[in-house]
């Protein structure tokens, strides 16, 4: 049984809305975690990791990796172990910070990742499908209308 199972027609359509889309986010996600363990021996971390480095080619201070992808630095440092030691990615000193250094992509992390990459595109692709242009326009702009309320400052309450 599905999040959104558990809803009743007796609960606010705004709740069920909410479970439907924690719910397809789950169902979406699932598939490409397990495509990517398939196809490419990884895990989603791995890629998300991946995709913030291949957004910054001169690399990323580790907190910064962190903070983009919303997860603690103990987290970053485990998933760029891993890298680093596969080729993948390597570590950059910072010039002035004798503690600090910079991950990058490597030559063959970056053509690692555009492979994965052209395939998690052609994933999501696929899972929206079964929408028209029209309906992922539409849908993309009213969620865009909740993500301005929800991230508006909310007003201290009196």
């Amino acid at each position: 049984m599905d999040i959104e199972a558990r809803a009743h027609s007796e609960h606010p359509e705004a709740l069920r809305l909410w479970l439907r889309m924690l719910t397809c986010t789950q169902i979406v996600e699932k598939r490409v975690r397990g495509r990517l363990r398939e196809q490419f021996d990884t895990t989603l971390p791995r890629f998300d990791l991946m995709a913030q480095l291949e957004r910054a080619p001169g690399g990323l201070k580790m907190n910064e990796l962190s903070r983009r992808m919303m997860v603690t630095g103990g987290n970053v440092t485990g998933i760029t172990d891993q890298l680093v030691a596969e080729g993948l990615v390597e570590r950059i000193d910072v010039e002035g910070d004798r503690r600090a250094y910079r991950v990058r992509l490597t030559s063959k992390g970056r053509r690692q990742f555009n492979d994965m990459a052209r395939q998690h595109e052609e994933w999501i692709l696929e899972a929206f499908s079964g929408l028209g242009e029209k309906d992922i326009a539409t849908l993309h702009r009213l969620l865009g209308k909740v993500k301005e309320h929800v991230s508006a400052p909310q007003e201290a309450a009196s």
